[in-house]
């Protein structure tokens, strides 16, 4: 029986469980053997059991998970990506990198309201944009003189053997 479980996603899956366990009932078997049967509680049988009588099978129906209300409007969503292409700097901050908290900045300062970056994060996903994380590397780098070192020295300092310096 729980083999038919892996044709459902989750919700639906769980819904089957219920509903199973509903039509179990019926056929006379005990609330022991549907416990072991779909391998759950006794306790949640019984629950499963008490919603479908006060509900009938309505209560047995998954319910959707919605979770809170998003901050920003529909409208305020399509005009994220419009603001972000005005570059990170245009914000006052340095370099062009987005990153999940600096747009939950600019989600604050455009329009009022304010998200964790966890949250800035799926919002920029969802909108197919991704955060960028900056390169810190020092501002006193020289590349041409570390493509020198790497070229020349550092050849020299793989050739000697190990413990062993030049006199």
């Amino acid at each position: 029986m729980v083999d038919m479980a892996e044709k459902y996603t989750s919700t639906q899956w769980k819904e089957w469980r219920r509903q199973q366990a509903f039509e179990l009932r019926h056929k006379g078997w005990t609330y022991q053997q549907i416990s072991e049967a779909l391998g759950v509680t006794k306790g949640a049988i019984s629950q499963w059991m008490k919603q479908a009588e006060a509900k009938g099978g309505a209560g047995l129906e998954a319910r959707p998970h919605s979770g809170s209300p998003a901050r920003l409007s529909a409208a305020q969503q399509e005009m994220l990506p419009e603001y972000l292409s005005h570059g990170a700097e245009a914000y006052g901050f340095r370099g062009e990198v987005w990153t999940s908290r600096r747009v939950a900045l600019v989600i604050k300062v455009e329009f009022g309201v304010q998200y964790h970056p966890a949250t800035v994060t799926r919002l920029l996903k969802k909108l197919k944009w991704t955060p960028q994380k900056p390169i810190e590397q020092a501002s006193q780098r020289d590349e041409t003189k570390i493509a020198r070192w790497r070229e020349e020295t550092w050849p020299k300092l793989k050739k000697k053997p190990c413990g062993k310096t030049e006199p």
